[in-house]
């Protein structure tokens, strides 16, 4: 008797746990061939394009796309290209009646969006509100408003809303549901309730790190698709930061990787909220750009348009302070950069308005302290915007449902 016999009962045919495995896996395997194919929106696959991508035979292909066609994950999209002996094929796509919400609170706005299953982001909302200090419920509270217009506006789509996940800019523990430190928003050891956001969705919802959401849409619809490994640093009126390692997200241990802000640039220099002085935050934050600009305090909103027509206006005061933050940025991308063996640096959120700007004064800092490491070429703007964390926080939602298809399909219900 073969080992592998043996390892099976014995009997020579997989036991019931493994065939329930194989099936599940399988599933996995042609959703993943289904996301691959997702990047050429020209291209529908087939059964037969499957069974050739995936190794499995059409049978079992014919089998498993039934059941995540009747589970609503896929859906045909008319004939395609000639199949086998000239016959057309019937073209396959991730369903668009089915989605996710992303979600974010930040310091002074709250957002939501609905990601349909094919990446497409269907409805985006922002809401700008001052959130520094105020207790978490009120601001969830808020969020659920914000939640309850998506999903309403989703149900009138006929789209169902199969989960989410909330970005906020701070540490957090995702098992818990718990903001560990957002100094910004001065929140310390919060339990968010997360439940109570989407109630209904079979997928529920996952809290993330703002900037690790952000560097995960870049890898995801932006830079990413160039660069391999890469910084993502993130300004809003903190800065964060992602590290992307192998086209993956590099988070640490404790998920905590890529604090990129609070990286001591300074040792002399001003306090930060974070407790500690000289952090990039403190030059590179919103705060600490606007008032070496010289703009009067406000609404973040209004104050950033008045940056950015003091910099397009040659302002000195203006260009003076976005240069001042893209050298200091330089020196925190250099040493993280020497540290983690990166090739390419991306500048998103409120410094792709500034792109102008301060990427050249990012370059010649990174020229100056890791001569050689990071050339021009490999620094960039994001083009994602505002959206950013929203959309790395849906994705990461639409990757957990399509990594789990068996939990909608009829024998996992």
């Amino acid at each position: 008797m073969s080992l592998e016999k043996s390892a099976e009962g014995g009997t020579g045919r997989p036991a019931p746990g493994r065939v329930e495995d194989v099936r599940r896996g399988n599933l996995i395997r042609i959703l993943a061939s289904m996301a691959e194919a997702r990047t050429d929106p020209d291209t529908r696959p087939t059964r037969a394009d499957l069974a050739t991508r995936t190794g499995l035979t059409k049978a079992s292909v014919s089998s498993l796309v039934a059941e995540l066609l009747d589970a609503g994950l896929l859906a045909e999209s008319g004939t395609t290209r000639d199949g086998e002996r000239g016959r057309p094929g019937v073209g396959l796509e991730l369903s668009t009646s089915r989605g996710v919400v992303g979600m974010e609170i930040n310091v002074d706005y709250i957002a939501a969006g609905l990601l349909d299953l094919g990446g497409t982001l269907r409805i985006h909302r922002t809401l700008e509100s001052s959130n520094r200090g105020q207790s978490p419920p009120s601001v969830m509270a808020l969020l659920g408003g914000l939640v309850r217009d998506i999903a309403a506006e989703a149900s009138a789509a006929g789209i169902e809303i199969l989960g989410g996940g909330l970005a906020v800019p701070g540490l957090v523990d995702s098992a818990s549901g718990t903001v560990a430190s957002a100094p910004n928003l001065q929140w310390r050891g919060v339990g968010l309730q997360l439940e109570q956001l989407l109630p209904s969705a079979p997928f529920g919802l996952a809290l993330y790190n703002e900037a690790n959401c952000a560097a995960l849409a870049e890898l995801w619809y932006g830079h990413g698709l160039d660069f391999r490994d890469y910084l993502f640093i993130s300004g809003e009126v903190g800065v964060g930061g992602g590290l992307v390692i192998g086209s993956e997200l590099f988070a640490g241990p404790r998920g905590q990787a890529g604090e990129v802000g609070h990286v001591v640039v300074e040792p002399s220099g001003p306090d930060c909220s974070c407790g500690g002085h000289g952090c990039l935050e403190a030059f590179a934050g919103q705060e600490a750009v606007f008032s070496e600009a010289g703009i009067a305090p406000g609404a973040a909103s209004v104050r950033l348009a008045r940056l950015g027509e003091q910099l397009a206006a040659g302002d000195a005061a203006a260009v003076a302070a976005v240069s001042r933050a893209g050298h200091y940025l330089g020196i925190a991308a250099a040493s993280t950069a020497r540290l983690m063996n990166l090739s390419a640096v991306v500048l998103g959120g409120h410094f792709t308005p500034m792109g102008r700007w301060i990427r050249p004064a990012l370059q010649r800092s990174l020229a100056e302290y890791a001569p050689g490491l990071i050339s021009d070429a490999r620094v960039e703007i994001s083009e994602l915007g505002q959206s950013a964390a929203l959309l790395g926080a849906a994705g990461s939602s639409l990757r957990a449902v399509l990594a789990a298809p068996f939990t909608l399909t009829p024998a996992g219900r």
